[in-house]
């Protein structure tokens, strides 16, 4: 599916492509090159001035390892601008954090964590597909809400191509829909948040701006496109992240956060990563929740 560089280089990264997956866990996506795109196998062996990109979602959840020297997460200080609407970011945050879930997907006694988020009042939810694809083998799904209520979810329906998938929290009424941004709203620059879960830690924000749009993330190997028409931001996402929301400072998402770009395997957020743009999200969302015959419905 469609998940250093030398400090004197100053050359301009080209396209990123994506490598293979090389398992089910943690996959890889692709390489970027000051010279070139590269290929995994170039990278892993220890082919100098690339960066790989990773999707981020099925974080394992043996994985995640505390710092400790804090033993905590720390909070990141963000600027106290923002609009009518909103007159401070920590307004947005508490506006759009009850939309947005963290999911955690049991499948073969491992246990993986990501991000959703809320589509309607009854308990529809967009994530990756990659969170949740190990629960169309038999595995489940467990949904936990900002208020620390939890509930199953079930798959309805999921899109490989795209990454996206859209599951329906049980039992549940009255959650809070996401607000969604037109694809003409967003521009580059832009403040934005990011909501989610990762590493576990259930409604983590962080900030920063959008980067770049229209990226395009192409399969090494195949040459097809894995993330297509991508926003770019620095705004910190890491493992766990997939599948959560990028808002403006109005409250809007404008994108689901799918993948960042790392100097290894084994690095965490370097300040680029991406999202999939709301537009194309929410047209997925809704030929999954209808069925329709070009998506995969389960």
């Amino acid at each position: 599916m469609t998940e250093s560089p030398s400090a004197s280089s100053t050359s301009p990264l080209p396209t990123p492509t994506v490598a293979a997956p090389r398992d089910g866990a943690r996959r890889r996506l692709g390489a970027l090159a000051a010279a070139g795109a590269l290929s995994l196998t170039a990278l892993v062996g220890g082919t100098t001035g690339a960066v790989l990109v990773s999707d981020l979602g099925h974080r394992d959840t043996t994985a995640a390892v505390a710092s400790p020297a804090s033993g905590a997460a720390r909070a990141t200080t963000v600027s106290d601008t923002g609009t009518a609407a909103y007159p401070s970011l920590a307004s947005v945050v508490a506006a759009v954090s009850p939309s947005v879930v963290s999911i955690t997907v049991t499948s073969g006694g491992s246990t993986s964590e990501g991000s959703g988020v809320v589509l309607t009042t009854a308990g529809d939810i967009l994530t990756n597909n990659h969170v949740v694809e190990s629960a169309a083998r038999g595995g489940t799904i467990r949904v936990q809400f900002s208020d620390g209520t939890s509930a199953p979810a079930t798959l309805v329906g999921r899109d490989a191509d795209k990454d996206l998938a859209v599951i329906s929290a049980q039992g549940v009424s009255g959650l809070t829909p996401a607000t969604f941004a037109e694809a003409d709203e967003t521009q580059v620059g832009d403040d934005v948040l990011a909501i989610g879960n990762p590493l576990g830690l259930e409604g983590s924000v962080t900030s920063g701006v959008v980067s770049a749009l229209h990226r395009q993330v192409a399969d090494g190997d195949t040459g097809n496109s894995a993330l297509d028409d991508a926003i770019q931001t620095d705004a910190a996402i890491n493992p766990g992240n997939s599948g959560g929301a990028l808002v403006d400072t109005e409250g809007k998402v404008v994108g689901i956060t799918t993948a960042i770009a790392a100097l290894s395997e084994d690095s965490g957020n370097i300040g680029i990563g991406f999202a999939i743009p709301a537009e194309t999200a929410l047209t997925v969302a809704e030929q999954l929740m209808g069925g329709t015959p070009s998506t995969s419905h389960i």
